[in-house]
């Protein structure tokens, strides 16, 4: 296999001028998000002195983040898509300004930050979906993967870069710095996502009530072996085996660290995303994709139980980097089946059930892994079995579906059509 094969696929980045208005946006925007993340959180905790309330912000944002993902979906697959992204974003702009200028005051109001936590959880997650559902419209069906392989480097750059900037700027400047500079990389995201063509879902316009809407996207569900095979075996990995909350622990008590330990212990498995991103390029040549999912979650859940076994610290941290590198094709290859097996009428809906429960598994997982701990007495035990249980999962979820092993992204998908990029406006040089 040449280089050019294995190394990340810039294909849609070449052929299609608004994916990579898209692809521009998404990436300073990553970085603007963590931006004020981390500098909601710091500016809490320094407003109440209580990682409780920090906890709650959170869990504010999180929570009108999924109720926002339920109507977005269902706003996405009826009404022009690109509008939705235009006005969620520009919403949000408002109210990360708004952040900033509660940041430069003498007196910052704590009920504000909340707020503004409610309001751009609840607008993100009305344009996730639309935003989500983008992307197969601009590029070729053939370049879904190589497209997920691009949005998700963008957000490991991001995960990667954003903390420790908002942290450098928060100790510096201060907070309010963090968020206006993220006020004007919403700015620069909405010039940059103003050319994209219109687009309109297939259907859009035809009266649906939304309890309505929101069946047909289950039941779609329910009868496609892939779509619901992707979500489960998502499940088995970020439910099951879900181990950041065991960090802080395993760090300073298993490993004989401080906080230096712990944040190595965050930052490997990022480091090991961002290597499989950049090695992505085989991911949309392959033509057993489904197979190569199933294998791709199985190294997530042997690496987290071989984790919980590591003696080191440093054998540790190889094999957070090895469950980085799976986590990381297994979402690109399921994004890419998502959106190739999913008709466009159904992409907003379908992509927001994805969008949920990326954003509330983990969470669980994390509750999960503690709660595991506890019992056991042993955060190194619970990871064993967290990943021993993502494994036998996996299994579970291969052999119950034989359609999900059988899924590819060569060819398009038995009985169902994909919408072709749009044409209303030059979408190639």
């Amino acid at each position: 296999m040449r280089l050019g094969e294995v190394v990340v696929d810039v294909t849609p980045l070449r052929a299609s001028r608004d994916f990579r208005l898209l692809f521009a946006t998404q990436a300073i925007s990553m970085l603007g998000t963590h931006l004020t993340s981390v500098a909601a959180s710091i500016q809490v905790y320094e407003l109440t002195g209580s990682s409780v309330q920090v906890g709650l912000m959170s869990l504010s944002l999180g929570l009108s983040l999924l109720v926002g993902l339920v109507a977005g979906g269902v706003l996405a697959d009826r009404v022009d898509r690109r509008r939705i992204v235009l006005v969620t974003r520009a919403a949000t702009a408002v109210v990360i300004t708004g952040l900033a200028v509660n940041a430069a005051l003498p007196d910052p109001q704590l009920w504000f930050v909340f707020v503004a936590a409610v309001l751009a959880g609840g607008a993100s997650g009305l344009g996730g979906p639309a935003l989500m559902a983008a992307a197969p419209a601009l590029v070729a069906p053939g370049q879904l993967a190589a497209a997920g392989a691009l949005m998700t480097l963008t957000a490991q750059l991001g995960a990667m870069a954003g903390p420790s900037l908002a942290g450098v700027i928060a100790a510096g400047p201060g907070v309010a710095l963090c968020f206006a500079a993220d006020a004007v990389i919403y700015v620069v995201g909405l010039a940059l996502l103003a050319p994209l063509p219109r687009l309109a879902p297939e259907g859009a316009g035809e009266p649906q009530h939304p309890l309505k809407a929101m069946g047909e996207g289950l039941r779609f569900l329910r009868g496609n072996q892939v779509v619901a095979g992707l979500l489960l075996i998502d499940v088995c990995a970020v439910v099951f085996a879900m181990p950041y909350a065991l960090f802080p622990e395993l760090g300073t008590e298993h490993f004989g660290g401080g906080p230096s330990t712990v944040g190595l212990l965050y930052t490997a498995p990022a480091v090991g995303s961002f290597c499989g991103a950049l090695a992505s390029g085989w991911t949309g040549r392959i033509h057993h994709t489904g197979r190569a999912l199933i294998g791709a979650v199985a190294l997530w859940g042997l690496a987290i139980t071989c984790f919980g076994l590591s003696p080191t610290l440093w054998t540790a941290l190889v094999f957070l980097a090895l469950a980085g590198l799976g986590d990381t094709v297994s979402e690109i290859l399921r994004r890419a089946l998502l959106q190739h097996y999913t008709p466009d009428r159904l992409q907003g809906r379908v992509g927001s059930l994805w969008l949920a429960q990326a954003t509330a598994g983990p969470s669980v997982g994390n509750v999960e892994a503690g709660l595991v701990a506890r019992a056991l007495g042993s955060s190194a035990g619970a990871a064993v079995v967290g990943g021993v249980v993502c494994l036998a999962g996996v299994a579970a979820v291969a052999l119950a579906l034989p359609g999900l092993r059988k899924a590819t992204l060569q060819g398009p998908p038995a009985g169902e059509g994909r919408a072709a990029p749009a044409e209303t406006s030059p979408a190639t040089d």
